[in-house]
């Protein structure tokens, strides 16, 4: 009789172990699933809301530096004066970073002699800016000229015009290569740096 219930004992103990091996199994499933999921919603937030760039030169000293990470999103996006965007430069066959100056039906004064920037009559605000002067550079298109260093710029339907913040040493739409920025080429508005570590934050 001792035996039976030995036997009976075991096998008990054995169906519990099997079952807990069954219960970690079907936890990692789920682990597993879970992760699958995860990865693939980052994979479509990537694709249709949100990019990741790297910033490449010094045009965006110092708000930005080369190198620099940042994410930028493209949904539903209509570009706004002082926003950093980045935009397929056909000019120029590449990406480039810049900000938002003047939007469409905006007059852009650039006046070299006193280093302002005057959006529709109201002078720009550009402390953000470390280096104050600017030069007058011969990348820059003479069609716009309007004085002797003063350059205007309507800003036609559909498009943005971009300055770089380190403006000495800026491709932007002040340059023949560049010109104005068809909105159709933004790939969108930067909002957050995540490298490196010093700068992490929002762009906003």
């Amino acid at each position: 009789m001792s035996e039976e219930k030995e036997l009976i004992k075991n096998a008990a103990e054995g169906e519990a172990a099997l079952e807990d091996d069954f219960s970690l199994f079907d936890e990692f499933l789920e682990w597993v699933e879970a992760f699958v999921v995860a990865l693939f919603v980052v994979v479509l937030v990537f694709i249709f809301i949100l990019r990741v760039v790297e910033v490449s030169g010094p045009s965006m000293n110092s708000t930005l530096t080369d190198k620099d990470r940042i994410i930028v999103t493209h949904l539903n996006y209509t570009p706004e004066r002082e926003d950093i965007v980045v935009f397929n430069s056909e000019g120029l066959n590449k990406c480039l970073i810049k900000r938002v100056i003047g939007v469409a039906g905006d007059t852009v004064v650039v006046n070299y002699d006193n280093d302002t920037v005057m959006v529709n009559g109201q002078y720009y605000d550009q402390s953000y800016i470390n280096e104050a002067d600017m030069r007058v550079q011969s990348i820059f298109d003479d069609t716009y000229r309007t004085g002797e260093n003063e350059y205007t710029y309507v800003v036609p339907e559909g498009c943005v015009f971009t300055m770089g913040d380190n403006r000495n040493h800026s491709t932007d739409s002040r340059a023949k290569a560049v010109g104005f920025v068809k909105v159709e080429d933004l790939l969108g508005k930067a909002i957050f740096r995540f490298l490196p570590f010093s700068g992490f934050g929002s762009l906003n």
